[in-house]
């Protein structure tokens, strides 16, 4: 159906179909960003903005090159790297949503701190860097997903994502 709907929109500009590929993506996306952001109201203006920059750019999509979520995943991606470079959006994971008891109110800081300095460590690299961590951490995308999206071998990808991962350790990890 999602082929279909791509083709009515780039052969006829429709509508519709506009309409049913970006609630068919919509919910996904929103909470791709929302990991990213902590704020509704950003996420739903940045959620926004992608659908608005995937119609546009739809005429240049070949599914030949990738899946559809693949190359949305990577607009995504695009777009919240540039929000960053614009605002500082602090991103919240899931667990930090729930209220902590007194007892966790402490680590819960701590680790809100740490979670804080890996972002901006994050944001001050190189943008396929950014992507590659992203979508794999925040958009739970596969190394082949991922390598599909940045147009990248999938073993250059693995190798960038766990040489930031070593990177991460040797710069927050007090004991490594």
């Amino acid at each position: 159906m999602e082929e279909q709907w791509i083709r009515e929109i780039q052969r006829k500009g429709s509508r519709t179909a506009a309409d049913q590929l970006i609630r068919a993506h919509y919910d996904e996306i929103y909470r791709f960003v929302y990991r990213q952001t902590g704020h509704k109201e950003d996420a739903m203006d940045l959620t926004q903005s992608i659908f608005l920059a995937m119609l546009r750019a739809l005429p240049t999509y070949r599914a030949e090159r990738g899946t559809f979520r693949t190359w949305l995943y990577r607009i995504a991606a695009n777009k919240v790297i540039d929000a960053r470079r614009r605002t500082r959006l602090m991103p919240l994971s899931m667990e930090e949503l729930e209220v902590p008891s007194e007892e966790d109110f402490a680590v819960r800081i701590q680790d809100r701190a740490l979670l804080e300095q890996i972002e901006a460590y994050i944001s001050g690299l190189d943008p396929q860097a950014q992507a590659v961590f992203r979508l794999r951490l925040y958009g739970e995308q596969s190394f082949p997903e991922i390598a599909a999206a940045l147009g990248e071998p999938e073993a250059a990808v693995k190798s960038r994502y766990y040489r930031l991962l070593g990177r991460l350790r040797k710069e927050f990890d007090p004991h490594g």
